[in-house]
């Protein structure tokens, strides 16, 4: 059993960047491919980036490329996602997930974080 537990939302002007961080409890997450997902009122969840457990492999939404950074500390059980350059459409509760692999569907999930971009 993993629990993850998102943190580093708030507000933020557009332009600005933050930093988010999904820290694990209950196992290492040295086992775990770890995903970002955001989901905007009214909208699907969305997918935003990846992180593979084996080789490191990242992966992003078109929309965040060249934006935003998965970075994974295996040592503090934390990933991360450096956030910058925010837009207001990147306004969501983001939240972290963890699964086998990149692209499956994730067996664990955080209580997510709200990032609001707004001037």
């Amino acid at each position: 059993q993993v629990q993850l537990v998102e943190s580093g939302g708030g507000l933020v002007q557009p332009g600005g960047s933050l930093r988010l961080s999904c820290a694990a409890s209950g196992s290492t997450l040295d086992y775990y491919a770890i995903g970002w997902f955001r989901q905007a009122p009214g909208k699907e969840r969305e997918a935003v980036s990846c992180i593979s457990s084996k080789d490191g492999t990242t992966y992003y939404a078109d929309s965040v490329k060249e934006r935003f950074t998965i970075s994974r500390d295996n040592a503090k059980n934390t990933v991360f996602l450096q956030m910058n350059s925010l837009k207001p459409e990147d306004t969501a509760v983001y939240y972290c997930a963890a699964a086998a692999r990149c692209y499956d569907e994730p067996d664990y999930w955080g209580q997510g974080t709200q990032v609001t971009v707004s001037s």
